[in-house]
């Protein structure tokens, strides 16, 4: 599975872009927040792939940030929003409130995105708010350890587990080894997976 892409902007469209990398063209879908970030085509560009894999078709979802694509990853766990879904809410509110509206329980916020209607917005709020941290959790040592627990995460999805299934095996070895590296710290999360 593509956990991430690193390459030239070849093409840039409203959330579809074309990834050069090495010759090789990767279409990639990303959300507005991503999109209006990015350069013109010809720039460098690196972005973090969440791999959607269907029986007709297999997808790149493309994110700058890791709180993206938590977010992401998050809202396709909530039953009746798939990916697609899951780009247009992103698209149509920034991340930080996103999380906040969820957080506070703000259904109105969460109905003015465009294709959230009143029955998604409940199941949002109870699905996910307290399974995301707070929008400025990012800073200092707490944001590194983050983001390491998110690159496991990441990776192990992309592997085909199920992420509510090993968030727990994954804070379990980063609680064990603290500041471990990436492929130390999976190593020993696939060793803990198999023994399950």
């Amino acid at each position: 599975m593509i956990a991430r892409l690193s390459g030239t902007l070849a093409e840039k469209q409203v959330q579809r872009l074309i990834v050069d990398v090495q010759g090789v063209g990767y279409d990639v879908l990303v959300p507005l927040s991503t999109f209006y970030s990015l350069g013109e085509p010809g720039s460098p560009v690196t972005l973090r792939i969440y791999t959607h894999v269907r029986e007709d078709a297999l997808q790149l979802y493309g994110f700058l940030t890791p709180l993206e694509q938590e977010l992401f990853e998050r809202l396709i766990t909530v039953s009746g929003i798939g990916p697609k879904v899951a780009l247009a809410v992103l698209s149509g509110i920034e991340p930080a409130d996103l999380v906040r509206a969820i957080r506070q329980g703000d259904i109105a916020r969460l109905t003015s995105i465009p294709g959230i209607g009143r029955k998604t917005a409940e199941r949002l709020v109870v699905e996910l708010k307290d399974r995301l941290r707070a929008a400025d959790d990012d800073g200092g040592a707490q944001g590194a350890a983050g983001g390491l627990r998110d690159d496991l995460l990441s990776a192990l999805v992309n592997l085909g587990y199920q992420r509510t299934t090993v968030e727990k095996t994954v804070d379990t070895v980063l609680g064990r080894s603290g500041g471990a590296d990436f492929q130390a710290a999976l190593r020993e999360i696939l060793r803990e997976l198999s023994r399950a």
